[in-house]
């Protein structure tokens, strides 16, 4: 054989070697990752279930390298979230760059694909700054999504906050104690963020956990003023043996009048909203229509 047939043989058997180096490297890095016992835990959400190994995978090498600060602050939000029996902040944060690399791989493969249909060849460069792009979308996207989560559960929370409250007094009126009451507004209420909350605070005083202790957890939690309010009103009440009856209906009546309130404060705020969009869209449209048979008028009268 000649000079040229031992190089390309060498450089064949080089790069096997390296291909099954690469291999053997994940493989074992992959067998290091323990198997999540998830039999206490919730379901994760579907999007976080569909690349569940990638992100448990990058979770398990990730989480020594995340500070305390900041393992507590995402651990809060997930918690506010109601996710934290279903997450990890390790897990989240692992989420957030698998996200940004598929949406990365995601937008170079629908580049390369628009460019094979007009038959160009994308640049390097091009291709680098679509794959920055895809990273940085997708890992801001898990970020945002956790938001809107957040402000959906506290929306639910404070919407069925004073029917859950009128029918706790209601039974207390009507001669039950007050882990009574819970349990009849558990069992008659609507399914939502405080239903779970209330089965929560029931299951854990089932399990030898004080009852206002229960409650702050509750409060901590969902780290709303209303709930921090109503669950201190509860605890003074019973401390110092005042009638829980009068107590509920105060509380009850006033989430009431903070959720009419609200109600109000978005009315108000509905047309200031409405401005961009009206002078933006909805008067160009109008003048179009109103000054286009005059302006072709003028223009066929020769002016």
């Amino acid at each position: 054989m000649d000079t040229t047939t031992w190089v390309i043989l060498a450089v064949a058997m080089t790069a096997g070697v390296a291909v099954a180096l690469v291999v053997w490297l994940v493989s074992r890095a992959v067998a290091q990752v323990p198997e999540e016992d998830r039999q206490y835990k919730d379901p994760p959400p579907l999007g976080f279930r569909l690349v569940w190994w990638p992100v448990q995978w990058v979770a398990y090498f990730i989480e020594p390298l995340i500070r305390a600060p900041r393992y507590s602050a995402l651990l809060a939000r997930l918690r506010k979230a109601g996710l934290d029996y279903s997450l990890s902040p390790a897990q989240f944060a692992a989420s957030r760059w698998v996200c940004g690399l598929v949406v990365a791989l995601l937008l170079v493969w629908v580049a390369n694909t628009f460019a094979g249909m007009k038959q160009e060849s994308l640049t390097a460069e091009l291709y680098l700054q679509v794959a920055l792009l895809g990273l940085v979308l997708g890992w801001l996207y898990p970020a945002l999504w956790l938001r809107d989560q957040i402000a959906l559960r506290r929306s639910e929370m404070l919407k069925t906050l004073p029917f859950f409250l009128d029918i706790v007094t209601l039974c207390v009126e009507a001669g039950l104690n007050f882990q009574g009451a819970m349990q009849q507004a558990v069992s008659k209420g609507p399914r939502g963020v405080l239903r779970n909350e209330f089965q929560r605070v029931l299951r854990d005083v089932r399990a030898g956990k004080g009852r206002a202790e229960s409650l702050k957890a509750m409060a901590q939690r969902l780290d709303e003023p209303s709930i921090a309010s109503f669950v201190g009103a509860v605890i003074q009440a019973e401390n110092m043996g005042m009638s829980l009856g009068p107590v509920l209906r105060v509380q009850a009546d006033q989430r009431r009048t903070e959720r009419f309130l609200r109600a109000e404060k978005l009315a108000m705020e509905a047309p200031v909203k409405m401005l961009f969009p009206l002078i933006a869209f909805i008067f160009p449209c109008t003048f179009i229509v109103l000054f286009f048979p005059i302006v072709m008028k003028f223009m066929h009268s020769g002016l």
